[in-house]
């Protein structure tokens, strides 16, 4: 079952307040204690980002040929040197394609975590273009700076992709 971004985000942030606040009165406090909404944005993407990582690490070591695993087994390698050389290796090469995407779209969650009041990037653009009527130039260099981060990142996961492959045989004719 599969909840949206948006509604985790909320369920952290205004759940999360009402247990602290109930901890608290719990403890003799009264009144309201409200979660911080850093800590309630990071904890929401936090969990959001972890799930879709929890699969992609699934993924990636059911894409093991299961023959390696019994070839490693056969041998007499025990659990903790077969998961450093066939298992962790294989599955960090599988995996940092969809590492990648799972941190592109992070990236684009942390917009969402304006809801509970913190400025994000594109919060701070709407926030200066409307004070400034300059619409056009707060989007754009929002919009850059978004570009900007998500072009580094992916380069940095095309290194870590290169790095982890290079000693997989490559098809003919490609570079």
């Amino acid at each position: 079952m599969a909840f949206p971004e948006l509604l985790i985000i909320y369920l952290v942030y205004f759940g999360g307040s009402s247990a602290v606040t109930a901890i608290g009165t719990a403890m003799g406090y009264e009144g309201f204690l409200g979660l911080p909404s850093f800590a309630a944005g990071a904890l929401a993407v936090g969990i959001i980002s972890g799930a879709y990582q929890a699969e992609v690490f699934r993924g990636a070591y059911l894409a093991i040929p299961k023959g390696e695993l019994e070839a490693a087994q056969a041998i007499g390698m025990n659990r903790s040197l077969r998961f450093r050389r066939i298992i962790g290796p294989q599955v960090f090469r599988f995996a940092i394609p969809g590492i990648g995407n799972v941190w592109q779209l992070s990236l684009k969650d942390s917009a969402l975590v304006s809801v509970t009041g913190l400025a994000d990037l594109m919060r701070t653009s709407q926030v200066a273009a409307g004070s400034t009527r300059q619409h056009f130039l707060f989007f754009i260099v929002g919009g850059c700076l978004y570009l900007i981060m998500t072009s580094f990142s992916d380069r940095i996961f095309n290194s870590a992709e290169k790095r982890a492959n290079r000693s997989m045989p490559t098809s003919l004719g490609q570079a």
